[in-house]
């Protein structure tokens, strides 16, 4: 198994039963062929990063995974299942697999509090009273429970964050998207947020994230992968990955972003 310049590419360290598997997915926006040949496993509770220039294809996969993006070709399986394609069945693959986006895609007519309560009430169908009791745990845990009555534009960004964060484990998710989650954020938010997403990791979550954040994927990845005009160039462990890649494009990239 080799990527694209020769060089091999670690196999997955996912397991013989891993939560995602997508086999030979390809996708095109018209001519443009984004994501390429994509094999890619990840394990119960890993916490894979995915890095690479911008154009490369991260946020496309990521969006794969619950189908907010289709393929054109190949196969994605969560916890041993196709992805569906419409109705109930994506609805519930939703409900499993959290999202948190670049922007906190939190309605802003809406309290926190409500925010975090609507996915649990509507598609979970709990009772109000333990909805809300769920959602003020979560927004402890991210560290803004106290601003649970606050309507989105009363929080600074790195609090929406975690307020988007809260929202997505308060449907007990069996796996988290992280869409570069800090990118929109001033730089003395970032590590608020960021504090939040190692705390998780540690916990065992399993995640996927997007991220540029390179000290993040030193201290919380299991793997790094790392593509490159919508191909997996090579994945390895963050020590291995950042302290000798294999790839000149690996390479290339990395001493463009480390250096600044």
């Amino acid at each position: 198994m080799t990527g694209p310049e020769g060089a091999p590419t670690q196999r997955s360290t996912a397991g013989a039963d891993p939560l995602v598997l997508m086999e030979c997915v390809n996708k095109h926006f018209g001519p443009l062929h984004v994501l390429k040949d994509i094999d890619l496993a990840i394990g119960r509770g890993e916490v894979l990063v995915v890095i690479g220039p911008s154009g490369s294809g991260k946020s496309t996969l990521c969006r794969t995974i619950n189908r907010l993006e289709t393929i054109d070709s190949g196969r994605i399986m969560v916890d041993g299942v196709p992805l569906p394609e419409e109705g109930a069945g994506l609805a519930r693959l939703r409900a499993d697999v959290g999202m948190v986006f670049q922007s906190f895609n939190l309605f802003a007519h809406k309290s926190i509090l409500q925010n975090v309560t609507l996915g649990p009430i509507k598609v979970r169908r709990q009772p109000k009273a333990k909805a809300e009791q769920r959602a003020m745990q979560m927004l402890d845990r991210v560290g803004i429970a106290n601003q649970a009555d606050k309507l989105p534009a009363q929080l600074s960004g790195g609090q929406q964050q975690r307020a988007a964060i809260a929202r997505a484990l308060a449907m007990d998710p069996k796996l988290m998207l992280f869409d570069e989650p800090t990118s929109a954020l001033d730089p003395e938010m970032i590590n608020e947020v960021l504090d939040v997403m190692t705390a998780l990791a540690r916990e065992g979550m399993t995640m996927a994230v997007i991220t540029h954040e390179m000290g993040f994927a030193r201290r919380a990845a299991n793997r790094v992968v790392f593509m490159a005009d919508g191909e997996i160039c090579e994945q390895a462990t963050p020590e291995d990955f950042f302290g000798t890649p294999r790839t000149e494009r690996a390479k290339d990239f990395l001493s463009k972003i480390l250096t600044h």
